[in-house]
């Protein structure tokens, strides 16, 4: 099974740099994208499936009220037994910022799901935004690792986290001890998630992985030139998913946004 997550920043901006016939092409079971940066009425046909060799992925979306802001989506290549839009909180409901979608297929119960947590780097306020997301988060993701342990569900949990974990995360960590995504509050909390059970798959897979694992680049300066990144786009998975993860790479072979695809291989 092969999961891909992307920040498209703007579904039709990445369209137009023919982010869809690749994504068509890649034979992913599931595609999470966040930002889409749209309505529902802006997507056309291109926007709504992913087509390749007769081979269909549907679309599913969460987005913003806000226009132009936010929004998360689902492509899948199976239908879902059932989508859970949003996480209870109507802040950041509002914000299309989580898109649960449940795949039962062969009797074993996945949930793939789509985040995109808040940058606070535009203002204080943003910040103290990004903050009262994490707090409400953090029992979302117990309660899924929950049912997990109780039903046996696996999780996959992809998206833009707007953190980097550690040092080996982005490059300039010296630079950015005080500023938004490298925060000692928001590095803790990452803690938390992991101390509580969820694996960092591609660190799992890649343990002393630096710039080749960058997700993000600023578009200021030669940021990307020189691949002074980030890695803040995760696939989070419950432990027996996480087992069956036999690969994961950054794709950038094509710049379709500030964001790279993350994509990662699962076995049986």
């Amino acid at each position: 099974m092969r999961i891909i997550s992307l920040n498209l920043n703007g579904i039709r901006s990445a369209c137009n740099k023919g982010v869809m016939g690749w994504l068509a092409a890649q034979h992913a079971d599931a595609v999470c994208v966040q930002e889409l940066k749209a309505q529902q009425a802006d997507l056309g046909d291109v926007h709504l499936r992913l087509i390749h060799d007769g081979r269909v992925l549907t679309g599913h979306f969460h987005a913003a009220l806000k226009k132009g802001y936010s929004g998360v989506g689902l492509y899948l290549a199976d239908t879902p037994a059932r989508m859970v839009t949003g996480m209870g909180v109507s802040e950041f409901d509002d914000e299309g910022r989580v898109l649960r979608a449940d795949i039962d297929a062969d009797g074993r119960p996945l949930s793939v799901v789509s985040v995109y947590l808040p940058s606070g780097s535009a203002s204080p306020e943003r910040q103290a935004s990004k903050f009262r997301f994490l707090e409400a988060f953090a029992p979302v993701l117990a309660a899924w690792m929950g049912e997990h342990r109780r039903d046996g569900r696996e999780f996959v949990v992809c998206g833009d986290w707007n953190i980097a974990h550690r040092e080996i995360d982005l490059k300039n960590w010296k630079g950015n001890l005080k500023n938004s995504g490298f925060l000692p509050e928001e590095r803790s909390w990452l803690d938390q998630v992991y101390a509580s059970g969820w694996v960092d798959v591609y660190r799992q897979l890649h343990p002393d992985a630096g710039e080749e694992g960058y997700t993000w680049w600023s578009q200021r300066g030669q940021a990307y030139a020189k691949n002074v990144g980030w890695r803040i786009d995760l696939q989070l998975a419950t432990p027996g998913m996480a087992a069956r993860a036999k690969s994961a790479h950054v794709f950038k072979g094509e710049r379709f946004s500030d964001h790279a695809p993350l994509v990662v291989d699962y076995g049986e």
